[in-house]
């Protein structure tokens, strides 16, 4: 869980991993160096809580990929997840996730997951992912809500997140790129809060970082990368309309 200025949201985006039914879990919380009261909320919820661990980030970045990084590096478990300090998990997001990393080819498990306005209120504006999504099928567009992702480490190890914009894309792409799948639980199991100071709000870079994503990291050739864009930007457009 990065950490950035989030104290009005941070304590219910905490208690909602507290409230997993799956109960065997770290959460690593990585302050990058917040100027409000955020990292001693943080901290108040750790010292209540042994499997909540709090670390600082000694240089603040302003993106989410250095805090992730450390806290990648620093966790102990065979799954890792990721929650942003505004964000919510319902309660059985972890033990349905988990049980669908049987088999041998599935490295990533995601869900279907709900946007919530700023205030928490909920209006059952469901983003619907397909049930599942190869390296190829994925570059039509991100499928992978952040919020909801989980992979598993003994099959790609820990995958270091770049110092880019849609860096969980990125990180997506590279893990089925390996020649794995990810697979939908086809439940809901995740909020997403729709905050107007979230670093994704201004559309147009937005644009410009997926298009980067196609040329300078996944080095597609001109024609390949208009041929993805423009599907990605019809599917962003409707999950816009949600």
């Amino acid at each position: 869980m990065p950490l950035y200025n989030s104290a009005p949201f941070l304590g219910a985006s905490i208690e909602s991993v507290i409230n997993q039914t799956f109960k065997h879990w770290e959460l690593l919380i990585i302050d990058d160096c917040s100027s409000d009261n955020s990292y001693q909320i943080a901290l108040e919820y750790a010292a209540k809580d042994s499997r909540i661990r709090v670390l600082q980030n000694s240089n603040p970045k302003g993106m989410p990929s250095a805090p992730r990084n450390i806290g990648v590096q620093a966790s102990k478990g065979r799954y890792i997840a990721f929650l942003d300090s505004d964000d919510l998990w319902f309660p059985q997001k972890l033990e349905q996730q988990l049980a669908l990393f049987k088999d041998n080819r599935t490295a990533i498990v995601f869900s279907n997951y709900e946007k919530i306005d700023e205030k928490g209120i909920r209006s059952n504006r469901i983003v619907t992912a397909p049930r599942y999504a190869t390296y190829r099928s994925l570059l039509y567009g991100n499928v992978i809500g952040n919020l909801t992702g989980i992979y598993d480490t003994r099959k790609v190890g820990k995958v270091t997140i770049q110092d880019i914009h849609h860096e969980d894309y990125a990180m997506w792409l590279a893990i089925l790129k390996q020649g794995y799948r990810a697979k939908n639980t086809g439940t809901t199991l995740a909020a997403y809060r729709i905050n107007s100071t979230s670093v994704s709000a201004n559309k147009m870079e937005v644009v410009q970082w997926q298009w980067s994503i196609y040329r300078d990291i996944e080095h597609l050739s001109l024609l390949q990368s208009l041929f993805y864009f423009i599907s990605y930007a019809s599917k962003a457009f409707y999950k816009s309309l949600i």
